[in-house]
């Protein structure tokens, strides 16, 4: 499924050509045998069925995630981003691959290293950045951050770790109540692993079959908390117990894209809820405060860098002739200036009110306010009621 598409993104529809006709026929690409490992499931497929053009697309979403993250990370050293900042520089294959699995009326949830999701379920990079910069433009109105961004059927860019994990069992519920035939995607962080309230969820999920696909997004570390040193079992596809697990190479984004299509038609099935592993990487620290070198060595991120999703991945569609060196060079070119601009634009964005009023704005579903809200002060106070 494509992350864009010609009716969301106001596109009229040409004509086809022999080139578009060509772009868009099926073809089956490997992806390596050592991508997966099981527990009480059969492994997905190792070969995914793609088009010329979804890996085109593939290749240009990471390359925007890269680059909005990169923008993101020299504005906040410019002093001109605040607060929070969460960069998922190294873990572009997992949304990416994600989103290309599945379509937009099937729910995610995710915690606060968000900006690659909010991308991928919709957000644009000009509402990203301006909320990142903090703008009445940006996808929550200035007022979220980094961490809490949303869009339709994406929930989130959540805050408190591990929180958001039961609201996730809570959305597939719902589904499962309204007879709705999608899944969601739950995911959360190896250092959100050990709370106790994942398990809970996990034990609800699997007591009632919703369906749902939980992720732990292992990038080894939890700020600066090795897996290891946090965890007693660092086999998180396993924790489930009950819950059949699937451990994935999620530095190869076709084999996040072929776990995750393979897991929405078992939960699709009634067959229950998942637990998959992402086995990723982060370069970054663990937010913009952490120089991300204290507790790990320079030679094991230059190891890690050879492993890099974006780079192996366009060194097979050139092996592949899906594009020359050429072309990749100027996609390269096009989403630099691409994001450059949208930069440009969201820092002359105007900045939200700055009155009392506004705190209260865009947190409820019309028609469902509170009838009374407290201030700080009796003014500041209403009472709806009369």
């Amino acid at each position: 499924m494509f992350s864009r598409s010609l009716k969301s993104c106001g596109c009229r529809p040409v004509a086809d050509t022999p080139a578009s006709k060509e772009n868009d026929r099926p073809f089956k690409v490997p992806i390596s045998e050592t991508s997966f490992e099981t527990y009480h499931l059969d492994p997905p497929p190792y070969t995914v069925e793609t088009t010329k053009s979804q890996l085109k697309q593939i290749y240009r979403d990471m390359m925007m995630i890269r680059r909005l993250e990169m923008s993101a990370d020299n504005l906040y050293k410019q002093k001109k981003i605040r607060g929070f900042c969460h960069l998922s520089t190294g873990q572009e294959a997992v949304a990416v691959g994600i989103e290309h699995a599945i379509t937009r009326d099937d729910p995610l949830i995710t915690a606060y290293r968000s900006h690659g999701f909010t991308l991928m379920r919709g957000g644009t990079p000009r509402s990203i950045l301006g909320e990142l910069l903090g703008r009445q433009e940006g996808i929550s109105y200035g007022k979220g951050g980094s961490m809490h961004m949303f869009c339709p059927n994406f929930f989130g860019g959540n805050g408190i770790v591990g929180a958001h994990v039961p609201v996730g069992t809570g959305i597939a519920f719902a589904q499962k109540f309204s007879e709705r035939n999608n899944v969601t995607l739950d995911i959360y962080g190896d250092g959100a692993a050990n709370q106790g309230q994942v398990h809970e969820s996990f034990n609800m999920a699997k007591l009632w079959d919703l369906p749902v696909i939980y992720g732990c997004e292992n990038n080894k570390y939890g700020m600066g908390t090795s897996a290891e040193r946090a965890s007693a079992m660092t086999e998180y596809y396993k924790r489930g117990q009950y819950i059949p697990g699937l451990r994935i190479d999620a530095m190869d984004v076709l084999a996040v894209l072929s776990a995750v299509r393979y897991g929405k038609e078992y939960v699709r099935a009634g067959n229950g809820p998942l637990l998959f592993e992402y086995a990723t990487y982060r370069y970054a620290g663990h937010s913009m405060s952490d120089p991300g070198i204290q507790y790990r060595s320079r030679e094991e991120l230059k190891a890690q860098r050879t492993n890099d999703p974006l780079s192996n991945f366009k060194t097979r569609l050139i092996e592949w002739e899906i594009i020359s060196e050429d072309e990749a060079r100027d996609m390269d070119k096009q989403v630099r200036n691409e994001i450059n601009h949208e930069v440009e634009v969201a820092e002359n964005m105007p900045e939200p009110p700055s009155n009392f009023d506004t705190l209260f704005q865009d947190i409820y579903v019309r028609g469902s306010e509170p009838r009374q809200r407290r201030g700080r002060t009796v003014d500041e106070s209403i009472n709806s009621s009369g």
